[in-house]
């Protein structure tokens, strides 16, 4: 008996609902909706064209973020820091930066505070360490991908060549390097060839490029292209000497580094050896130097050690760095 309502309920609430469904009909907005569905998938590799063109315009023209103008108030020369991240090939910002340099440094002094440091001697530490520790390390990226870079960039150069040769346009021959070639040869060239899809000239995609890149191997390569441009010639050729020039090169380079290993690597060694001993004493006789940070005569007297071993770790690398 319990029952009844509720089954007379559920019958009541079905024909209703059927008796809706049957004079409203379909709904227009579905129907339009999988009418667009439809043209999308008939013409499909129309949009897909046009969309890959609206995503490079959209990150050709995209804004500072609030973060971003935020932090370039307080970051000094925020263009060169952020063509350094641009350079490093990840794709941070100035804000990521600039709160991983904060948080860095914070980190650091916190340490040396628990650790007994007097405060002003782990700010400065802390200091240095926010803001030399990320320069070093985004340092180390752009040297290492400038490298690989140059490593491969005369196959990319002797792949232009077949493509030429074999009768392809230089444009045609960039792209085909682009997605043959890995990174991070093949992504610059990328971006050299959408730029170029979205209406900008070679020249001007190729400046932009060097720019962001900062080789000499590329401006050689972008100083050939144009002057082929304006003088005519056989392209094919003369990039096919550059790619024998460039590999000559990275020659040279590894045979000058190898004769300068040993120089460096005492230069490492004198560099390194005030500070390994200092910190084995401190672990020994902690009490012992401790007198450094507390004694102002001690204290000059290792900033002034510091300075003269820092001119002589560089009159030392400039000794054994060579320009080809």
């Amino acid at each position: 008996m319990t029952l009844m309502p509720l089954l007379i309920f559920f019958a009541v609430a079905v024909s209703l609902t059927m008796v809706v469904f049957a004079f409203t009909g379909p709904s227009t907005s579905k129907a339009q909706a999988k009418r667009l569905a439809a043209m999308c998938d008939r013409y499909n590799s129309r949009l897909t064209a046009q969309t890959a063109e609206e995503k490079v315009r959209r990150i050709l023209a995209r804004q500072d973020s609030q973060l971003d103008s935020f932090a370039k108030r307080f970051i000094p020369r925020p263009e060169v820091l952020r063509q350094r991240l641009a350079q490093s090939g990840k794709s941070w910002t100035l804000a990521q930066y600039g709160i991983a340099s904060v948080a860095l440094g914070a980190v650091v002094f916190l340490l040396l505070t628990a650790r007994g440091l007097p405060p002003l001697m782990a700010l400065l530490v802390g200091i240095f360490a926010g803001f030399g520790i990320p320069h070093f390390v985004i340092g180390k990226m752009i040297n290492r991908r400038i490298k690989k870079f140059n490593a491969r960039f005369p196959d990319a150069i002797e792949l232009l060549v077949r493509g030429l040769r074999s009768g392809l346009p230089i444009s045609e021959t960039l792209s085909v390097v682009a997605s043959e070639v890995p990174d991070p040869v093949g992504p610059e060239f990328r971006n050299v060839v959408d730029k170029m899809k979205i209406g900008k000239t070679m020249d001007e995609a190729l400046e932009e490029a060097a720019k962001r890149i900062a080789t000499p191997e590329f401006k050689f390569f972008r100083i050939t292209l144009a002057i082929q441009r304006e003088t005519g010639g056989n392209l094919a050729e003369t990039l096919s000497n550059l790619a024998t020039v460039l590999r000559q090169r990275g020659q040279m380079k590894l045979k000058i580094r190898a004769m300068s290993s040993e120089s460096k690597a005492s230069a490492y060694i004198v560099g390194s050896l005030p500070f390994i001993v200092f910190g084995l004493i401190m672990m020994i006789n902690p009490s012992y130097m401790g007198e450094f940070f507390v004694d102002e005569r001690l204290i000059i007297a290792g900033m002034g050690g510091m300075v003269w071993m820092g001119i002589g770790v560089f009159i030392m690398a400039k000794m054994v760095n060579f320009e080809i």
